[in-house]
Protein backbone atom coordinates (compact mmCIF):
# COMPACT_ATOMS: atom_id res chain seq x y z
CA UNK A 1 0.00 0.00 0.00
CA UNK A 2 1.48 3.66 -0.97
CA UNK A 3 2.11 6.42 1.64
CA UNK A 4 -0.83 8.39 -0.50
CA UNK A 5 -3.56 5.72 0.44
CA UNK A 6 -2.57 5.07 3.99
CA UNK A 7 -2.53 8.67 4.34
CA UNK A 8 -6.12 8.72 2.58
CA UNK A 9 -7.51 6.15 5.52
CA UNK A 10 -9.94 8.37 7.87
CA UNK A 11 -8.70 8.21 11.21
CA UNK A 12 -11.10 5.70 13.40
CA UNK A 13 -13.10 7.87 16.04
CA UNK A 14 -12.69 5.65 19.59
CA UNK A 15 -12.75 6.77 23.32
CA UNK A 16 -10.32 8.97 24.26
CA UNK A 17 -6.92 7.01 25.75
CA UNK A 18 -7.00 7.66 29.66
CA UNK A 19 -3.32 8.08 30.74
CA UNK A 20 -4.46 6.11 34.54
CA UNK A 21 -6.19 3.32 34.64
CA UNK A 22 -9.69 3.63 36.98
CA UNK A 23 -8.57 1.76 39.68
CA UNK A 24 -5.66 3.67 40.12
CA UNK A 25 -7.89 6.99 39.82
CA UNK A 26 -9.53 5.30 42.73
CA UNK A 27 -6.60 4.88 44.68
CA UNK A 28 -4.96 8.38 44.36
CA UNK A 29 -9.06 9.13 45.25
CA UNK A 30 -8.44 7.57 48.43
CA UNK A 31 -4.81 8.77 48.75
CA UNK A 32 -5.75 12.26 48.52
CA UNK A 33 -6.47 12.93 51.96
CA UNK A 34 -3.42 11.57 53.36
CA UNK A 35 -1.44 13.08 50.58
CA UNK A 36 -2.42 16.48 51.30
CA UNK A 37 -2.18 16.43 55.04
CA UNK A 38 1.51 15.16 54.50
CA UNK A 39 2.15 18.00 51.83
CA UNK A 40 0.23 20.75 54.79
CA UNK A 41 1.87 19.48 58.11
CA UNK A 42 4.95 18.08 57.11
CA UNK A 43 6.47 19.15 53.70
CA UNK A 44 5.06 22.79 54.38
CA UNK A 45 6.50 23.14 58.04
CA UNK A 46 10.09 21.46 57.07
CA UNK A 47 10.68 24.17 53.87
CA UNK A 48 9.45 26.87 56.58
CA UNK A 49 11.54 26.17 59.18
CA UNK A 50 14.88 25.89 56.43
CA UNK A 51 13.28 29.39 55.32
CA UNK A 52 13.06 30.55 58.87
CA UNK A 53 16.99 29.61 59.70
CA UNK A 54 17.90 31.96 57.41
CA UNK A 55 15.87 34.65 59.50
CA UNK A 56 15.74 36.63 62.92
CA UNK A 57 12.63 36.08 63.82
CA UNK A 58 10.76 36.82 67.50
CA UNK A 59 7.28 35.68 67.10
CA UNK A 60 6.08 38.95 67.49
CA UNK A 61 8.30 41.04 64.95
CA UNK A 62 8.40 40.57 60.92
CA UNK A 63 11.20 38.15 59.99
CA UNK A 64 14.34 39.58 58.53
CA UNK A 65 16.51 37.86 56.60
CA UNK A 66 20.44 37.32 58.25
CA UNK A 67 22.00 35.26 55.40
CA UNK A 68 23.88 32.32 57.17
CA UNK A 69 24.45 34.21 60.27
CA UNK A 70 22.62 32.24 62.66
CA UNK A 71 24.47 29.34 61.49
CA UNK A 72 27.87 31.12 62.02
CA UNK A 73 26.57 32.03 65.28
CA UNK A 74 25.96 28.08 65.99
CA UNK A 75 29.53 27.11 65.02
CA UNK A 76 31.55 30.10 65.81
CA UNK A 77 30.05 32.54 68.18
CA UNK A 78 27.39 29.94 70.86
CA UNK A 79 29.63 28.74 73.54
CA UNK A 80 26.74 26.07 74.67
CA UNK A 81 26.65 24.46 71.19
CA UNK A 82 29.57 22.09 70.88
CA UNK A 83 28.37 21.37 74.72
CA UNK A 84 25.07 20.39 73.71
CA UNK A 85 25.97 18.35 70.62
CA UNK A 86 28.44 16.17 72.87
CA UNK A 87 25.41 15.58 75.12
CA UNK A 88 23.41 14.76 72.06
CA UNK A 89 26.07 12.34 70.53
CA UNK A 90 26.90 11.07 74.04
CA UNK A 91 23.03 9.71 74.65
CA UNK A 92 22.49 8.19 71.43
CA UNK A 93 25.77 6.42 71.14
CA UNK A 94 24.79 4.91 74.85
CA UNK A 95 21.29 4.72 74.61
CA UNK A 96 21.69 3.01 71.16
CA UNK A 97 24.12 0.06 72.29
CA UNK A 98 22.14 -0.45 75.97
CA UNK A 99 18.73 -0.80 73.84
CA UNK A 100 20.03 -3.24 71.20
CA UNK A 101 21.91 -5.45 73.67
CA UNK A 102 19.50 -5.70 76.37
CA UNK A 103 16.67 -6.05 74.27
CA UNK A 104 18.37 -8.69 72.30
CA UNK A 105 19.32 -10.36 76.00
CA UNK A 106 15.78 -10.18 76.78
CA UNK A 107 14.09 -11.37 73.21
CA UNK A 108 16.64 -14.42 73.63
CA UNK A 109 15.56 -15.17 77.21
CA UNK A 110 11.82 -14.73 76.19
CA UNK A 111 12.40 -17.31 72.85
CA UNK A 112 14.41 -19.90 75.06
CA UNK A 113 10.99 -19.92 77.62
CA UNK A 114 8.69 -23.10 77.16
CA UNK A 115 5.55 -21.45 78.76
CA UNK A 116 4.55 -17.69 79.27
CA UNK A 117 5.94 -16.22 76.13
CA UNK A 118 3.23 -13.97 75.51
CA UNK A 119 2.79 -13.07 79.14
CA UNK A 120 6.75 -11.52 79.03
CA UNK A 121 6.03 -9.77 75.81
CA UNK A 122 3.23 -8.29 77.45
CA UNK A 123 4.79 -7.25 80.27
CA UNK A 124 8.05 -5.69 78.36
CA UNK A 125 5.54 -3.68 75.70
CA UNK A 126 3.29 -2.28 78.00
CA UNK A 127 5.54 1.32 78.85
CA UNK A 128 5.49 2.03 75.14
CA UNK A 129 2.04 2.98 75.60
CA UNK A 130 2.65 4.63 78.42
CA UNK A 131 2.94 8.53 77.68
CA UNK A 132 6.50 9.81 77.99
CA UNK A 133 5.95 12.60 80.14
CA UNK A 134 3.89 10.89 82.37
CA UNK A 135 6.44 8.28 83.09
CA UNK A 136 8.76 10.46 83.48
CA UNK A 137 7.40 12.56 85.83
CA UNK A 138 6.81 9.70 88.09
CA UNK A 139 10.49 8.47 87.23
CA UNK A 140 11.38 11.93 88.50
CA UNK A 141 9.84 11.43 91.32
CA UNK A 142 12.07 8.20 92.39
CA UNK A 143 15.57 10.00 91.71
CA UNK A 144 14.13 13.06 93.48
CA UNK A 145 16.04 13.32 97.14
CA UNK A 146 14.56 11.27 99.63
CA UNK A 147 12.72 9.03 96.62
CA UNK A 148 12.51 5.21 96.17
CA UNK A 149 16.20 5.24 94.09
CA UNK A 150 17.93 7.51 96.66
CA UNK A 151 16.56 5.49 100.06
CA UNK A 152 17.63 2.55 98.20
CA UNK A 153 20.87 3.42 97.10
CA UNK A 154 21.59 4.68 100.88
CA UNK A 155 20.25 1.68 102.14
CA UNK A 156 22.47 -0.43 100.41
CA UNK A 157 25.59 2.13 101.15
CA UNK A 158 26.81 2.73 97.90
CA UNK A 159 27.76 5.68 97.74
CA UNK A 160 26.18 7.14 95.04
CA UNK A 161 25.05 10.63 94.44
CA UNK A 162 21.91 11.81 93.72
CA UNK A 163 21.27 11.07 89.92
CA UNK A 164 19.30 14.13 89.11
CA UNK A 165 21.55 16.33 91.18
CA UNK A 166 24.56 15.36 90.05
CA UNK A 167 26.44 16.26 86.49
CA UNK A 168 28.08 13.04 85.58
CA UNK A 169 24.87 11.24 86.88
CA UNK A 170 22.38 13.18 85.83
CA UNK A 171 22.24 11.56 81.98
CA UNK A 172 22.80 8.36 83.24
CA UNK A 173 19.22 8.74 84.75
CA UNK A 174 17.60 10.61 81.42
CA UNK A 175 19.18 7.08 79.71
CA UNK A 176 17.27 4.63 82.60
CA UNK A 177 14.10 6.32 82.14
CA UNK A 178 13.95 6.49 78.50
CA UNK A 179 15.42 2.41 78.07
CA UNK A 180 12.24 1.58 80.46
CA UNK A 181 9.72 3.73 78.23
CA UNK A 182 11.19 1.98 74.91
CA UNK A 183 13.12 -1.20 75.27
CA UNK A 184 9.91 -3.03 75.01
CA UNK A 185 9.60 -2.21 70.93
CA UNK A 186 12.88 -4.30 70.25
CA UNK A 187 12.12 -6.76 72.84
CA UNK A 188 8.89 -7.73 70.70
CA UNK A 189 10.48 -7.27 67.48
CA UNK A 190 13.44 -9.37 67.65
CA UNK A 191 11.72 -11.98 69.84
CA UNK A 192 9.38 -12.47 66.54
CA UNK A 193 12.62 -12.67 64.23
CA UNK A 194 14.24 -15.15 66.53
CA UNK A 195 10.65 -17.53 66.18
CA UNK A 196 10.91 -17.20 62.45
CA UNK A 197 14.48 -18.96 62.87
CA UNK A 198 14.19 -22.27 60.97
CA UNK A 199 14.09 -24.94 63.75
CA UNK A 200 16.57 -27.40 61.46
CA UNK A 201 19.73 -24.99 61.22
CA UNK A 202 19.84 -24.82 65.24
CA UNK A 203 19.07 -29.16 65.44
CA UNK A 204 21.53 -29.02 62.59
CA UNK A 205 24.01 -27.38 64.35
CA UNK A 206 23.43 -28.72 67.61
CA UNK A 207 24.46 -32.41 66.23
CA UNK A 208 27.51 -30.48 65.47
CA UNK A 209 28.11 -30.08 68.88
CA UNK A 210 27.72 -26.29 68.45
CA UNK A 211 26.80 -25.04 71.66
CA UNK A 212 24.18 -22.40 72.77
CA UNK A 213 26.80 -18.85 72.78
CA UNK A 214 27.96 -20.48 68.79
CA UNK A 215 24.15 -21.43 67.75
CA UNK A 216 23.35 -17.75 68.63
CA UNK A 217 26.61 -15.97 67.00
CA UNK A 218 26.78 -17.84 64.04
CA UNK A 219 23.19 -18.84 63.58
CA UNK A 220 20.65 -16.82 64.78
CA UNK A 221 22.67 -13.77 64.85
CA UNK A 222 22.97 -13.89 61.50
CA UNK A 223 19.42 -14.62 60.85
CA UNK A 224 17.59 -11.98 61.80
CA UNK A 225 20.69 -8.95 61.21
CA UNK A 226 17.88 -7.02 59.17
CA UNK A 227 15.81 -6.93 62.07
CA UNK A 228 18.87 -5.56 63.98
CA UNK A 229 19.68 -3.15 61.30
CA UNK A 230 15.94 -1.50 61.13
CA UNK A 231 15.48 -1.60 64.63
CA UNK A 232 19.58 0.02 64.90
CA UNK A 233 18.22 2.58 62.55
CA UNK A 234 15.09 3.89 64.00
CA UNK A 235 16.64 3.61 67.57
CA UNK A 236 19.56 6.10 66.37
CA UNK A 237 17.04 8.39 65.19
CA UNK A 238 14.57 8.51 68.15
CA UNK A 239 17.76 8.39 70.40
CA UNK A 240 18.92 11.99 68.47
CA UNK A 241 15.39 13.96 69.14
CA UNK A 242 15.29 12.78 73.01
CA UNK A 243 13.40 15.50 74.44
CA UNK A 244 10.22 14.50 76.87
CA UNK A 245 12.41 12.65 79.04
CA UNK A 246 14.70 15.87 79.63
CA UNK A 247 12.16 18.38 79.38
CA UNK A 248 10.20 16.46 82.72
CA UNK A 249 13.27 15.36 84.75
CA UNK A 250 15.82 17.92 84.12
CA UNK A 251 15.03 20.72 82.08
CA UNK A 252 18.55 20.67 80.82
CA UNK A 253 20.45 20.88 84.00
CA UNK A 254 21.93 20.34 86.31
CA UNK A 255 24.19 23.32 84.70
CA UNK A 256 24.11 21.98 81.07
CA UNK A 257 24.92 18.25 81.71
CA UNK A 258 21.52 17.15 79.88
CA UNK A 259 20.95 19.70 77.36
CA UNK A 260 20.53 18.23 74.08
CA UNK A 261 19.53 19.22 70.53
CA UNK A 262 15.90 18.78 71.16
CA UNK A 263 15.87 20.45 74.71
CA UNK A 264 17.74 23.31 73.04
CA UNK A 265 15.19 23.72 69.71
CA UNK A 266 12.83 23.97 72.13
CA UNK A 267 14.62 26.27 74.98
CA UNK A 268 15.65 29.08 71.99
CA UNK A 269 12.33 29.06 69.95
CA UNK A 270 9.48 28.78 72.67
CA UNK A 271 11.10 30.16 75.77
CA UNK A 272 13.82 32.99 74.23
CA UNK A 273 11.30 33.20 70.92
CA UNK A 274 14.57 32.99 68.48
CA UNK A 275 12.84 30.95 66.19
CA UNK A 276 15.23 31.37 63.46
CA UNK A 277 18.37 30.21 65.53
CA UNK A 278 16.20 27.31 66.88
CA UNK A 279 15.28 26.46 63.15
CA UNK A 280 19.08 26.27 62.47
CA UNK A 281 19.29 24.09 65.55
CA UNK A 282 16.67 21.82 64.11
CA UNK A 283 18.33 21.92 60.88
CA UNK A 284 21.70 20.88 62.41
CA UNK A 285 19.50 17.93 64.05
CA UNK A 286 18.48 16.85 60.63
CA UNK A 287 21.65 16.70 59.05
CA UNK A 288 22.87 14.50 62.15
CA UNK A 289 20.65 12.35 61.39
CA UNK A 290 20.56 12.18 57.86
CA UNK A 291 24.43 11.74 58.08
CA UNK A 292 23.90 8.51 60.77
CA UNK A 293 21.24 7.20 58.50
CA UNK A 294 23.52 7.14 55.50
CA UNK A 295 26.26 5.57 57.50
CA UNK A 296 24.28 2.67 58.72
CA UNK A 297 22.91 2.02 55.22
CA UNK A 298 26.73 1.85 53.93
CA UNK A 299 27.99 -0.18 56.94
CA UNK A 300 24.99 -2.90 56.70
CA UNK A 301 26.74 -4.08 53.83
CA UNK A 302 29.27 -5.86 55.72
CA UNK A 303 27.17 -7.61 58.89
CA UNK A 304 23.40 -7.46 57.14
CA UNK A 305 22.46 -11.14 55.77
CA UNK A 306 19.97 -11.11 53.87
CA UNK A 307 18.30 -14.54 52.31
CA UNK A 308 18.11 -14.84 48.33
Amino acid sequence: MSQSAVAEIPLQPGRPRRFLKPETQTAMLFLLPSFLGFMIFMVLPILASLALSFTNWQLISTPSFVGLQNYIKLFTVDPAFYTILRNTLFFAVEYLAVNIIVSLVLAVWISSLKRGKAIFRVIFFLPTFTPTIAASVVWLLIFTPDGLADTVIRSLGLGLPNFLLNPTWAMQAVVIVTLWANVGYNVVMFNAALDLVPKHYLEAATIDGANAWRRFWRIRLPLISPTVFFATVMTAITSLQVFDEIFAMTRGGPGSATATLGFAIYQKGFTNFQMGYASALAWVMFVMIMALTILQFHMQRKWVHYDD
